[in-house]
């Protein structure tokens, strides 16, 4: 049976949830994948940048309407252009994930890594969350932004994680059926949720043994 293995982390804005998997998959010393997937993406693909960027969490998904925000605004044939457009530009990111899962250990925020590799052996999925008033500090911090501005931007952003989630899963965001491990990182803080989540991986993957 193959060593390898890999942890997805899905995250509310401001949950510190890239800081946690970043700080996670140094100490585990495991590949890190954000962002860099589009990157990635791009270079097995040879489809811009650009173009990954504009499908990433930012349209409105609707498990009935594809893209609500598009749909009515241009006629059907280049509405359906657009709409498999995005359905491909998924599944060359996905394609990326599980190839790159099945190189090595590593660690992947976001892009509904916890669906793309739900037959993967041994992938722990997390979901990462945090009181308001955390979030709203570390966003308002990190975007340079009032507080009442950075909490209308963790709404939306929320919202626009939960309908691209669902409408690529099938499965609820955020909601603790949907993952392996729930956890609040207000309550721990972030190094102690890194540390509660790096013994839980240990014990799932059998690391501790590995190492004795």
């Amino acid at each position: 049976m193959t060593d390898k293995y890999v942890i997805t982390i899905g995250r509310q804005l401001g949950s510190g949830g890239r800081e946690i998997g970043q700080k996670l998959s140094a100490r585990l010393g495991i590949s890190f994948y954000d962002k860099e997937l589009i990157r990635i993406a791009s270079q097995e693909s040879g489809i811009m940048e650009n173009h990954f960027e504009d499908a990433d969490e930012k349209k409105t998904y609707n498990l009935f309407g594809g893209l609500l925000d598009l749909r009515g605004f241009m006629p059907d044939e280049v509405y359906a252009n657009y709409y498999l457009s995005n359905e491909m530009l998924f599944k060359v990111q996905s394609d990326v994930i599980r190839k790159l899962a099945n190189m090595n250990s590593c660690l992947f925020v976001g892009r509904c890594a916890d669906y793309v590799l739900k037959d993967h052996p041994r992938c722990l999925s997390v979901f990462i969350s945090a009181d308001m008033k955390d979030r709203i500090r570390r966003v308002a911090k990190r975007q340079d932004l009032p507080e009442n501005k950075a909490e209308e931007s963790i709404v939306k952003t929320d919202k626009k994680r939960a309908d691209y989630y669902g409408y690529f899963s099938g499965k609820s965001w955020g909601e603790a059926a949907s993952y392996d491990l729930c956890i609040n990182s207000s309550v721990l803080g972030i190094e102690e949720t890194v540390t509660f989540i790096q013994s839980f991986a240990e014990v799932r993957f059998g690391l501790r043994e590995a190492r004795t």
